[in-house]
């Protein structure tokens, strides 16, 4: 989370937002939902109606494009983005990947749901998002990603991800990041893979991820650096399945 930190200030300042509210971020807690919906809310002076922290699908592609193509025994295949914020991670995998897909992303922020869904839909003066597939479908919701029982039955879906909701719940406690991780593995399908993305040390993370991870490999990949940052992906899956490209095993 330090990289979230740090890098809140510059990204904000490109989208115009106010610097006040960059500075009062090292002291907030990143776990609660009127920070979020007090950031998702400021303008974006310079008309991009997406925001990343970390960074977008374009750096995420090379790594996510050889997941989704190996894993076409489900069609179309479902993702979901846990704590999507305003990110184009969805809209990204929405409107350029070639395979189908079944997008849902949901936040706990009202504001960044509201927001993704008018991008969908297609801004005044914009036209509605078109997917890179004729059988692709985006969604988003308003949920809390330590309960997806409202959205979500019990491995529904065949690739999950979380880029920064896990660092961002950790900073309300540990518990509810357990908690967070028990949901995204209680609606991962049998066969299914989930990705965190993260700054955080490999090896501080990998034994919260290795725990209760009986028949699970847990395997990590270098993104970036971007803007001198350095990201991880730390994925999950069950050992007896196909080794996924692009990672190695810890």
């Amino acid at each position: 989370m330090a990289a979230l930190r740090r890098t809140f200030h510059l990204a904000t300042l490109a989208a115009g937002t106010c610097r006040a509210l960059a500075g009062s971020l090292a002291g907030s807690c990143l776990a609660d939902r009127c920070l979020w919906d007090k950031l998702h809310a400021q303008p974006r002076l310079d008309r991009v109606p997406t925001f990343d922290w970390f960074f977008g699908y374009e750096e995420a592609q090379g790594l996510l494009l050889p997941l989704l193509q190996g894993a076409q025994a489900a069609c179309p295949l479902r993702v979901l983005d846990v704590g999507c914020g305003t990110s184009s991670l969805c809209t990204g995998l929405y409107t350029k990947c070639p395979h189908p897909v079944d997008v849902l992303g949901v936040d706990f922020s009202p504001v960044a749901v509201a927001h993704m869904n008018k991008v969908l839909e297609g801004h005044p003066g914009q036209t509605p998002l078109c997917p890179g597939n004729p059988a692709s479908r985006l969604h988003f919701m308003q949920a809390d990603a330590q309960n997806l029982e409202p959205v979500a039955s019990s491995g529904s879906f065949q690739l999950v991800l979380d880029k920064g909701t896990w660092d961002a719940v950790a900073r309300g406690g540990l518990s509810g990041a357990y908690q967070l991780l028990s949901e995204c593995l209680r609606v991962l399908s049998p066969q299914g893979t989930l990705i965190q993305f993260s700054d955080e040390d490999p090896d501080v993370r990998l034994p919260s991820l290795e725990q209760g991870s009986q028949g699970w490999t847990v395997t990590v990949q270098e993104i970036g650096p971007f803007r001198g940052i350095t990201y991880f992906a730390l994925a999950r899956w069950l050992e007896n399945e196909d080794f996924r490209p692009g990672f190695r095993v810890c």
